[in-house]
C-alpha cells in the first residue's frame, strides 16, 4: 500500500520568465539581525537575488572607471 503524502503540483516542471534561469544554488551566513529583517520583506530570496546584482553592477562601474 502507498503513502499519499505530498503535493503533485511539486511534481510539475519549474517555469519562469526570467532572461536566466536561476539553477544555482548559494549559502551564505548572515547574522540573527539580518535574518530577522529579511524575514519581514515580501519576498526575502528576490529582494537578496536584487542586493547582489546591485553589488555586482556598482562593483563593475568602480572597476571600468579605474
Amino acid at each position: 500500500m502507498t503513502k499519499n503524502k505530498g503535493n503533485p503540483e511539486n511534481l510539475r516542471p519549474f517555469t519562469t520568465d526570467r532572461e536566466e534561469s536561476l539553477t544555482e544554488r548559494l549559502n551564505l551566513r548572515v547574522t540573527k539581525t539580518m535574518k530577522e529583517k529579511l524575514s519581514i520583506k515580501d519576498d526575502p530570496p528576490e529582494f537578496c537575488r536584487r542586493a547582489i546584482q546591485k553589488a555586482l553592477d556598482e562593483d563593475e562601474q568602480s572597476n571600468l572607471d579605474s
